[in-house]
């Protein structure tokens, strides 16, 4: 299956580098390239793509803006947005994340581990393993503002337990050996989990443990 990769940066040079690594992929295939927030918005409705690789400063309508229309459209729910961001320090990631994207890179990142990171998003995981990525979110996930509705009272334990360990960065695989668990039985209760608490995908998982208190600064990581 080709994954389909809409472009939004406002830098032509960059777009067209970001082009030429994602075109050299097999599994992958650019349908789109935005020089704004705006038009990346109409593109992704135009062209409904897989995954959008989203830049935080754009003219016009900024990256987290862009993200939270993409988001609310029912008509684009399959559309992931993975955003690229100058600093690892970028406070905007955090909004970014709660607008609906489903985790970031800094665009320092080698070409490899971007393709990587587009497999990852496109499979429905969050990129929020362990690292920068972590230490934003401890930092910042403060303000009560969970785009979900509901908090993880309406869990079971095992959900619970589940989603502890999805918020400290784990994929399915890692879940299930954690708690004797096969990865598609780790699979069916993330699914449940994101449907009880209306998330839209893994990383409104990792907001909604935090700000609901279920994992605490300093305890991310397996």
């Amino acid at each position: 299956m080709t994954i389909r990769v809409l472009l939004a940066d406002d830098q032509t040079l960059v777009r067209a580098a970001f082009a030429m690594l994602v075109e050299s992929a097999r599994d992958m295939a650019v349908v789109g390239q935005a020089g704004t927030g705006r038009e990346a918005v109409e593109l992704a409705r135009g062209e409904r793509p897989d995954l959008v690789v989203m830049d935080v400063r754009m003219p016009d309508l900024d990256g987290i803006e862009a993200t939270r229309l993409i988001a609310a459209d029912a008509d684009l729910a399959a559309v992931k947005v993975l955003v690229l961001t100058t600093y690892d320090t970028d406070e905007n990631i955090v909004e970014a994340l709660r607008a609906g994207a489903s985790g970031f890179l800094v665009k320092d990142t080698r070409p490899a581990e971007l393709l990587d990171a587009i497999r990852t998003v496109a499979a429905g995981e969050a990129l929020l393993s362990p690292g920068p990525t972590a230490r934003l979110i401890e930092r910042f996930l403060r303000s009560p503002s969970v785009p979900v509705a509901g908090g993880p009272e309406c869990l079971s334990e095992r959900e619970r337990e589940v989603l502890t360990l999805v918020a400290r960065g784990l994929n399915n695989t890692e879940v299930g050996e954690s708690l004797g668990l096969s990865p598609l039985t780790a699979k069916t209760h993330v699914s449940r989990i994101m449907g009880k608490l209306g998330a839209r995908d893994r990383a409104q998982l990792v907001i909604v443990a935090y700000e609901s208190g279920l994992v605490t600064p300093g305890t991310m990581g397996p």
